[in-house]
């Protein structure tokens, strides 16, 4: 039996492997690998991609994050509100600052924070709100920027979604091999309309320097490499079409009936399904009939961030966060791909429905 896997990157860029050959060969030949051409091409093509004034290529989303947390000079002593059901960056990023990250709950139907819950936990201390959007869903950033504080988007897995990084204050971005615009390696991006505030997180990214003689800050060695920033030169252009895919592919997972079986993830025009996030209290059989067919399948965020060891020190007790903990219990994500085959996904739904009913003693 043939084993289906969660994402098949390969699908995506085999076809443009010859071109990522030669431009492997191009900065190989050109002997410039650290902020060469591509490095600086490839910030203002993703600058226009995403609608905004500057880009940064780094080298990683973390690194993104805490980037942006300093160039907004937040570190002891203040509060950055941010979601506890997320990848443990968005909290580290915080934490690394030397921050105090303050969890607001998600809301039950997107998966994205709670605007009133984030209301709730506004005190005089908060620097910073940092709301993700979580799994390709964009949130809706008007309701947070009426707290008059900044607003971090930590987009890590919603690069290309309609909206995203137009309205809050600075966005970061990952190019980790499973994102929607992915590369070969590790990489990240800082997006903003703020030149002054682009500027900085230049300059600290870059040892806290301009030239590499006088040093402005205590920076840190955080760059998109050339390599790295010529395959994603390379994938940009791709990117709407693969987006797209992604989303004819969610719609199919409706068509064919999975609805019915488990909850499926809140859709929206501008939803991206970096990864396609589903909820069953059945969760385990159906996972476990999944891996039985040879299915790949994943959950998320089990232990929300607020429950993690390294984050004792918060004082957040189980039950502090009931939607967050909730969900924690129930989401799992199928196999989805830009070009995942029809049979592919029947083939999923069938064993789904299979599970639900041995579960349901149908």
């Amino acid at each position: 039996m043939n084993t289906i896997p969660l994402v098949d990157v390969k699908a995506e860029y085999g076809h443009l492997i010859p071109r990522l050959e030669a431009a492997f060969r191009s900065v190989l030949d050109s002997g410039a690998f650290v902020r060469g051409p591509e490095f600086w091409a490839f910030q203002e093509e993703a600058a226009d991609y995403l609608g905004v004034k500057r880009t940064v290529g780094v080298a990683n989303g973390t690194d993104a994050l805490v980037l942006a947390l300093d160039a907004l000079e937040i570190g002891p002593g203040d509060e950055v509100i941010c979601p506890a059901f997320t990848f443990y960056a968005t909290a580290e990023s915080i934490a690394r600052r030397g921050a105090t990250p303050v969890f607001a709950d998600v809301d039950a139907a997107t998966l994205n924070l709670d605007a009133d819950d984030v209301a709730r936990k506004v005190t005089s201390r908060t620097r910073a709100i940092m709301p993700v959007h979580l799994f390709g869903r964009p949130l809706e950033i008007e309701p947070l920027l009426e707290h008059g504080v900044p607003v971090i988007e930590d987009s890590a897995q919603a690069f290309g979604a309609p909206g995203v990084a137009q309205k809050g204050t600075i966005a970061t971005y990952s190019f980790y091999p499973t994102k929607n615009l992915f590369c070969l390696g590790d990489g990240g991006l800082v997006a903003t309309n703020d030149e002054e505030l682009a500027e900085r997180v230049q300059v600290l990214a870059f040892h806290g320097s301009r030239d590499k003689t006088d040093f402005d800050f205590v920076g840190y060695n955080s760059r998109l490499d050339e390599v790295q920033a010529a395959m994603l030169r390379i994938f940009l252009p791709e990117l709407a079409g693969w987006n797209e895919g992604r989303r004819a592919a969610a719609a199919r997972y409706a068509e064919l009936g999975l609805g019915e079986l488990v909850e499926l993830p809140h859709d929206e025009p501008g939803h991206i399904y970096h990864l396609f996030v589903c909820r069953s209290a059945e969760r385990d059989a159906v996972r476990a009939a999944l891996t039985e067919a040879g299915i790949a399948s994943a959950t998320y965020y089990t232990t929300p961030l607020h429950l993690q060891p390294a984050l004792h020190f918060l004082g957040y007790e189980p039950g502090s966060l009931p939607v967050t903990e909730h969900v924690a219990t129930e989401n799992f994500s199928l196999p989805l791909w830009p070009g995942i085959p029809v049979e592919t996904q029947e083939r999923v739904v069938d064993v789904v429905r299979s599970a639900v009913g041995v579960a349901s003693g149908v």
